[in-house]
């Protein structure tokens, strides 16, 4: 991290920043914006939303006058903009991945289907692409990376957000020497399956939030959406379809995350999962076979073991991303990137209520499904859809259980989406290195 500041410190004293391109302003978006602004050797060039007015509210809230914001309807107009040290807003999001001078673009949408497409045409365009937007990314995230790799940029996901931070603690872990058990976050929210927008409406406003958007962390979605991005990353699995989510302390998590035969509630090592009791941080379960290392971590009160807890008792969410956009941008590195061409976990859709043929589907936080993380392998095998496949296009084809997995066959999919097609790209790839 020093040499990292080091060198933004530098593109500052140079007057060569960072030019980062935003595609989101909501609650995370706007934070980020004001964050940018701060940053030594970065600025947040242009903001995209649907709605122009939240972009001009995003640098509003960060202290930036309405007579240093162009407001481009095309691309010329935004390259002209950054030329002339403005600020661009826009609402189209295929003109700033085209401008000359953009260097990153972040997605903070996190809509499937947008961040898809922002992520293809980012790295078309030859840019660095941060995802705030896991839950594309756990879609067709190999994909999007091994596409990234051929065009010479950086596919990755967001420092700060629960994965990245929980993925720092690994990469701590293993370069210290240490071999890592489990990884997983706590959770903030309680956990109820069959939550609707309409039931958090009040809550929701309240926190700043869409509706959706908190019924999401409340269903538990955005949660195993995570954990399968921790998994992708890391190559570790699910110990069980949902994941345990054990209640404990952080003095208690070792414990916990050992296998039932020691005491605990895992099967086996090498797993992903959620705590409560733990939120808002991030852990890591690790341990060693040196009897000097064992005596000098109860030596730094570390506990007993044979297990050990790394704790982070924090995530700042899109706060951190600068941190994410600087390593692309000046290391070519990514934060959170899929482990290979393959993904080691899914995010599976349940049905929210029954639902009967003909029935019209929606997405992610909304009234008729939610998710749980299982392993790709066994996903595929018994036809799961991965819930980021799911939209308001997509039609139920018989009567189905609440509480019920959807499979293929149960459901007929818009295929009309950039998602479905880099999918079907993806399985392709996955059948072509199974061969």
């Amino acid at each position: 991290m020093l040499g990292l500041r080091k060198k933004l410190e530098e593109l500052e004293k140079e007057d060569r920043p960072i030019k980062v391109c935003l595609v989101g302003a909501g609650m995370m978006g706007k934070g980020l914006v004001s964050q940018l602004l701060r940053v030594k050797g970065m600025e947040p060039s242009v903001v995209v939303s649907h709605k122009l007015e939240d972009s001009l509210k995003a640098f509003q809230l960060a202290g930036i006058g309405r007579e240093q914001i162009v407001v481009a309807k095309s691309v010329e107009d935004i390259n002209i903009g950054m030329e002339m040290k403005r600020f661009v807003v826009t609402d189209d999001y295929t003109l700033a991945l085209r401008a000359n001078l953009v260097d990153v673009v972040v997605d903070a949408t996190g809509v499937p289907e947008t961040g898809a497409r922002i992520a293809l045409g980012a790295i078309d365009n030859r840019k660095h692409v941060v995802m705030l937007n896991v839950e594309s990314d756990v879609v067709a995230g190999p994909y999007l990376n091994k596409l990234a790799k051929k065009a010479g940029v950086v596919y990755t996901g967001s420092a700060g957000d629960e994965p990245g931070a929980a993925m720092e603690l690994y990469d701590f872990a293993v370069a210290s020497g240490f071999k890592v058990l489990a990884l997983g976050k706590g959770k903030n929210n309680p956990l109820d399956f069959y939550v609707t927008p309409d039931q958090v409406e009040e809550k929701a406003k309240a926190s700043g939030l869409k509706p959706l958007r908190l019924a999401s962390f409340i269903d538990g979605t955005n949660t195993m959406v995570e954990m399968a991005a921790m998994a992708n990353a890391s190559g570790f699995i699910p110990d069980v379809r949902g994941g345990h989510g054990p209640t404990g302390t952080v003095d208690q998590l070792p414990g916990i995350y050992s296998l039932k035969e020691e005491g605990g509630i895992l099967n086996s090592y090498g797993i992903v999962d959620f705590a409560f009791g733990v939120a808002p941080g991030v852990y890591a379960i690790i341990t060693t076979d040196q009897p000097q290392v064992h005596s000098e971590m109860r030596f730094l009160k570390m506990g007993d073991g044979p297990n050990y807890v790394l704790f982070r008792p924090y995530h700042l969410t899109s706060l951190e991303t600068p941190i994410s956009i600087a390593k692309a941008a000046i290391y070519g590195e990514g934060s959170i990137v899929p482990k290979g061409d393959l993904p080691v976990a899914e995010v599976i859709t349940r049905a929210k209520k029954d639902l009967k043929a003909g029935e019209h589907l929606d997405g992610i936080g909304e009234y008729t499904v939610f998710g749980s993380i299982e392993e790709y392998g066994r996903a595929k095998e018994e036809k799961l859809v991965p819930i980021g496949l799911i939209n308001d296009n997509a039609r139920i084809k018989m009567d189905v259980k609440k509480g019920d997995f959807l499979t293929y066959d149960m459901v007929e999919l818009d295929q009309t989406t950039e998602i479905f097609r880099l999918r079907q790209l993806q399985e392709e790839m996955a059948e072509d290195l199974t061969k």
